[in-house]
């Protein structure tokens, strides 16, 4: 194995690993935190990401952030920012390219729609969703269903979760029955994927002409960078304008995270991963005044992208397609493929629900569309 970066006493290293619920013997030339970075990549379910909707369906245009670009970003934001603090990259980089696994198409609305439609079985969550992900559903290896993660990366995953759902999730739902907190690797991917969405949300929602620079103009995040710009390249083309701008953006916000996190683990002073996970807060965060500039810019999206009439039309016509095709294979297993009415046990109504929630969730935007078509529409006869 190659020698490993000197990382600070409070990183998780992968001589400390909890392991994995399979055993394996270990890698030779890469660390266990790569060897689940590999995995991830290689995953059918990242593959799926590129086809998955961020804020935009996937065919509304080329340029738009999918499920994929967005993990791929977030992966580079967080990595950076685990080198500066001295924490494990493999496993950071992990956590941040797994975090979406389990996103259903069409983004947060294909998402509601599925929770909704299986409220009666314990509802959906998609952080539950890709730890299923990587715990069972990919199927790639002889010994083990799933990808048989370390167990930092599996909880690092798994961002939220309710008690009753960590009750029957064992050690990897533990911290959420007991309190206290995650590695300072899963908080530094949880802080970059805000980062990111925030940021690039903006990227797209220009790029679309849904957001106007003057009304971002009002917001500190955006004003101060916009500013400088405009006034050290005057005669920069537009697109290369609001380029820099989300640059910059991003660096101060990344900047302003490493300073404060540095800060809260000086006057901490945690000696090892376990010290980290007994604090009652977490200690990979912002300051003050970039928290409240960036719970503004979250508010001005929510308003103006997020719930903007185009995006609701969208929205609305994806949630009726995934509640139209989750109604039908309830109605009718014996539609779905071969190998996941396979997975069907008799007449037991929850375990049908959350075979056909798997497999919906599983769907990219246009298979999703695809399929409805298919079923709905009398013309198509395959």
């Amino acid at each position: 194995m190659p020698k490993p970066r000197m990382i600070s006493a409070c990183a998780v290293s992968d001589e400390r690993s909890a392991g994995r619920q399979h055993p394996e013997p270990a890698p030779e030339h890469r660390a266990e935190f790569q060897r689940d970075r590999d995995r991830v990549i290689h995953s059918t379910a990242f593959r799926r990401l590129e086809y998955k909707t961020q804020v935009f369906v996937n065919h509304e245009g080329d340029l738009f952030r999918t499920r994929l670009t967005h993990s791929i970003e977030v992966a580079q934001i967080a990595r950076s920012i685990a080198r500066a603090l001295a924490l494990n990259e493999d496993l950071t980089e992990a956590i941040a390219l797994a975090h979406d696994l389990g996103h259903t198409p069409f983004g947060h609305s294909g998402q509601d729609a599925l929770n909704e439609c299986m409220r009666p079985w314990g509802g959906f969550e998609h952080n539950l969703q890709s730890l299923r992900v990587v715990d069972k559903l990919e199927e790639r290896y002889a010994e083990f269903s799933g990808l048989n993660l370390c167990f930092e990366t599996r909880e690092g995953i798994l961002k939220h979760c309710s008690k009753k759902n960590a009750e029957r999730l064992g050690t990897v739902g533990r911290r959420f029955l007991v309190g206290g907190q995650p590695s300072l690797e899963a908080q530094v991917a949880d802080a970059a994927d805000e980062i990111a969405y925030n940021n690039h949300d903006v990227d797209d929602g220009l790029r679309c002409g849904l957001l106007s620079i003057d009304q971002l103009r009002s917001l500190a995040l955006f004003s101060a960078p916009f500013d400088e710009v405009s006034r050290r390249y005057p005669q920069l083309p537009p697109r290369r304008v609001i380029h820099e701008t989300v640059r910059r953006m991003i660096n101060r916000v990344v900047t302003d995270l490493i300073v404060e996190t540095r800060r809260r683990i000086e006057q901490q002073a945690p000696d090892s991963p376990a010290a980290v996970r007994l604090l009652s807060a977490p200690l990979v965060g912002f300051s003050e005044d970039t928290a409240e500039a960036m719970r503004e810019m979250k508010r001005y999206l929510r308003h103006n992208l997020y719930h903007h009439y185009r995006v609701r039309r969208m929205s609305a016509k994806a949630r009726r397609t995934v509640s139209d095709i989750f109604s039908t294979y309830m109605d009718d297993p014996r539609l779905l493929p071969p190998q996941d009415q396979a997975r069907l046990e008799g007449d037991d109504e929850a375990r049908r629900a959350r075979v056909v929630s798997d497999y919906l969730a599983g769907m990219t935007d246009r298979f999703a569309i695809a399929e409805h078509r298919r079923l709905f529409d009398p013309a198509e006869l395959t």
